[in-house]
């Protein structure tokens, strides 16, 4: 008899073996294989080219991580029987199934009020029931039901193997050395105690760089400031082809765009089997095909906004720590309005500006133990944060959430 065992070859983990049964049925599912044509990490690869890695690789990688957690876990004695294993790897497969294309740039602006995890939940629903109920135990460990909470954990905590994968990965892809951590160590520190997530003693200073890695790759990869103005670009993009599709302007674009520009939608939309269909078709394909012909749209602002991105000649933006202020901002207005007169030979509007100039902010959380903590135990079994036992200056320093401002500005003369 011939194994249906499969083997994935993948640059950052080495092979990752893939059980027969309920989890290839779930790779292989179309809702799960539209993650190869949405890339991981959006605008980024404008920065570091080679940063053009697909969500369907994390998410293999992910799962392969999970394996090498529960291998560990069994080995210390802690029971996790092959139907929790199984469930445990379907959930973590379908972790970011619900990610849109260019997921945090436009997350609210295709349908405001639902995050991707809800998107996601509601997904495997609907793949849960044409797997006849099969994936019932794998919603309840993806959703914190279940009672083993440490399963949760490790899909959804401080140090998850969600994040110990994509640190490494979009580290091995941009070629930021700052994201290479120690994850092997960290897996093998890894036990339970109470039904918590833990980790041993021994691997505090894999866990102290961790957070450090993680706090640099925000400032480095994910919030760098060409990052930030491309997806503000978009965004804009997406505002004014809205704008133009409710005045009942035909707009260019695969069923799935025109679906979502001309329609309006709350959170109780996706309850409806259409609208989730609907999404399980948008890409990142989708989008930049459709930004491809909106730039000779007749729509001078959204024909202007399309080119500057196919063009790379993106906004200007200044990031800092203060509030910007009111003078700063029409500062700004004004270089652009005298910079649209002496190209277009008219002044824009405000509506038109604001398009053009925007304001926001960004958040840096390296670690917030508003979203559970990191517990260190040691050998007479007592446990604590690592925030309060870390003696490195650097570990505390970085642990602290960030905040800052940032004014982006269209400069129409390079």
């Amino acid at each position: 008899m011939i194994s249906r065992f499969k083997i994935i070859n993948d640059p950052v983990h080495g092979f990752i073996n893939i059980p027969s049964g309920t989890v290839q049925e779930i790779i292989e599912h179309p809702y799960f294989q539209r993650l190869r044509d949405i890339k991981q990490l959006g605008f980024t690869n404008l920065v570091y080219p080679g940063a053009t890695h697909s969500r369907l690789s994390h998410a293999l990688g992910a799962m392969h991580l999970m394996q090498e957690a529960i291998v560990v876990l069994r080995l210390k004695g802690i029971e996790i029987d092959e139907v929790e294993e199984e469930a445990a790897l379907s959930a973590i497969l379908m972790h970011d199934i619900g990610h849109g294309p260019y997921s945090h740039a436009l997350e609210n602006n295709i349908i405001s009020g639902v995050s991707h995890e809800e998107i996601s939940l509601a997904l495997m629903r609907e793949i849960n029931e044409s797997l006849n109920g099969r994936l019932d135990l794998a919603i309840s460990i993806f959703e914190g039901s279940y009672e083993k909470k440490f399963l949760h954990q490790l899909i959804s905590g401080q140090l998850d193997v969600d994040r110990l994968d994509y640190l490494k990965r979009d580290s091995f892809f941009s070629g930021v050395a700052e994201g290479m951590i120690g994850l092997e160590r960290i897996i093998k520190m890894m036990s339970v105690d109470h039904n918590n997530l833990v980790i041993e003693e021994k691997g505090i200073y894999s866990v102290e760089k961790f957070l450090i890695s993680r706090r640099l790759m925000y400032w480095q990869v994910y919030l760098h400031k060409t990052v930030i103005a491309a997806e503000q670009l978009l965004m804009s993009i997406f505002h004014r082809a809205r704008t133009l599709s409710k005045a009942r302007e035909e707009l260019p674009g695969s069923p799935a765009i025109c679906y979502f520009l001309s329609r309006e939608f709350t959170p109780e939309s996706f309850s409806t089997k259409e609208v989730l269909e609907m999404f399980t078709r948008l890409d990142d394909t989708d989008v930049m095909s459709a930004i491809k012909q909106w730039q000779y749209h007749n729509d001078s602002v959204l024909s202007l906004l399309c080119k500057m991105l196919t063009e790379r000649k993106l906004p200007k933006l200044i990031l800092s720590v203060e509030p910007i202020g009111e003078a700063q901002f029409s500062d700004a207005c004004n270089i652009f309005r005298d910079e649209f007169r002496q190209i277009f030979g008219s002044l824009p509007t405000d509506d038109v500006i604001s398009y053009f100039v925007t304001m926001g902010e960004v958040l840096n959380k390296g670690y917030d133990s508003a979203e559970g903590e990191i517990k260190i135990i040691n050998k007479e079994g007592t446990t604590n944060d690592v925030y309060t036992i870390s003696d490195m200056l650097s570990a505390k320093a970085f642990s602290q959430i960030t905040k800052k401002h940032f004014l982006c500005r269209a400069k129409l003369k390079q």
